[in-house]
């Protein structure tokens, strides 16, 4: 799969959902992890985060949204319950992007948004455990990125595999050519 994609907080309070969220990140692939304004006790985090993902991947701690900074080129989507955000099943993944997550019990502060290249929604009745929308989104992003063979007409039905890459020959620009003159 093409580009890369990172997953953070801001404001929470609860290290164990951030612990959980960053174990998940590192399972799923993530690039780097990290927290906005938020009271994360990574001692606390351990216990949920077996793979020590912020030992295993770049963690970056922001203070406050001011202090935030990306790659260039990497879009910010904010994940949250507005009524005008996308639904996650029809959001088309950008190639390199950060998601992140509003606190337990709030939202994402408007400052935060403002920033963010796109907001989805997870279509649900109402808002769900932090690690766990994390994960939706993850695996959202996997299944909508990645290459897997079609599924089945019917259910279980059988899987037809996947058809091997073809690579196509290399682009060759050559250099067009000069007149005497210096004009083509």
């Amino acid at each position: 799969m093409r580009g890369y994609f990172a997953i953070g907080v801001e404001g929470v309070t609860k290290a164990m959902n951030v612990g959980a969220l960053m174990r998940t990140a590192h399972a799923f692939g993530a690039s780097f992890v990290f927290t906005i304004a938020a009271n994360y006790a990574r001692d606390e985090g351990r216990l949920a985060d077996t793979s020590d993902a912020p030992g295993s991947l770049p963690f970056y701690e922001f203070a406050s949204v001011g202090d935030f900074a990306l790659p260039r080129g990497c879009d910010l989507v904010g994940v949250e319950l507005m009524d005008d955000a996308v639904d996650l099943p029809s959001f088309r993944h950008p190639r390199a992007a950060a998601y992140v997550m509003g606190p337990e019990r709030g939202s994402l502060s408007p400052a935060l948004v403002a920033r963010c290249a796109h907001v989805v929604k997870i279509p649900t009745r109402f808002s769900i455990n932090l690690s766990l929308a994390g994960a939706l989104v993850m695996y959202d992003r996997l299944v909508s990125r990645g290459r897997f063979p079609a599924r089945p007409v019917a259910a279980g039905g059988p899987v037809e595999p996947l058809a091997r890459h073809a690579f196509a020959p290399p682009k060759i620009r050559r250099p067009r050519a000069v007149s005497a003159a210096g004009t083509d």
